[in-house]
This record gives C-alpha cells, structure tokens and sequence, in this order.
C-alpha cells in the first residue's frame, strides 16, 4: 500500500511540473547566442540605472534587445523581434512606456511580464547584474 501511495505521488509531481512550452520555445524567432555586457555608467545606458526607463540594444539577437530595470538590482531583457509574426516580415519592436509594440499587428507586449495576449511572449533572455555591468545571455 505504502509503494502505491509513493507512486502515485511521484506520478502526481511529475505532471505537475510539466512546463507549458511557450516561454522561449517560439516558432518564429531562432535561438541566437547571445552574449551582452552593458555598463550602466556609459550614457548610452544610463536610463539602465532607473526603474521603468528600457532601453534597446541594436545588433544583438534577431532585431535587438530591449532592456529594462524592473526592480533593485533586478533587469528583464527581450528580444525585440515581434513574437508572434516571421522574422521578416517586421521591423524590431518600439518602446512605448513599459511596453513593446509591434511593427506588424500593434501589439503591445509588457517589458515587466513579456506578455502581449497573443499565443507567444516575448522571448526572454537571462541577466545578471555585477556592480554597474549587466550581463545578458542564454
């Protein structure tokens, strides 16, 4: 009685845990290295240094990066290519406040969460934060 008990249990955990699959498994934007160190004291990105204020970074990624402090020590990077259309046929994302909005079909995606309403998110990169230089990466 008591392996069944476990068993069932192990099977229970294991489907609870499954993942969704939509986070950064996106059909439309391949998976680039990417490998990025700001530093915040450059003017380039000194908007880095305050919450709400993103910043977007050419030439990283399929069309950019989109950086954006969300908290103490805390940052959110995305690629700025639409999420939800082919590669090609958009230009990269524009800011808007805290959010990104897409070239194509006007979506708005929120730089806090990544999300636009639409089947895909917006595909979210790694970040650490060492002194003043942040490191993006995946």
């Amino acid at each position: 009685m008591k392996k069944i008990c476990l068993f069932i249990v192990f099977i229970s955990v294991l489907f609870s845990c499954s993942d969704s699959g939509n986070s950064n498994k996106n059909p439309y934007i391949p998976n680039y290295a990417i490998n990025a160190y700001l530093e915040t004291n450059l003017p380039l990105y000194s908007n880095l240094k305050f919450i709400s204020n993103p910043v977007f970074i050419p030439n990283y990624g399929a069309k950019g990066l989109i950086v954006m402090k969300t908290g103490e020590g805390t940052y959110n990077a995305f690629d700025a290519a639409c999420p939800n259309q082919a590669i090609a046929s958009c230009n990269a994302m524009t800011i808007d406040g805290i959010n990104a909005v897409c070239s194509c079909d006007k979506t708005s995606y929120n730089l806090f969460t990544g999300l636009g309403g639409k089947e895909y998110p917006l595909k979210q990169y790694r970040t650490e934060v060492n002194g003043t230089v942040i490191h993006i990466y995946n």
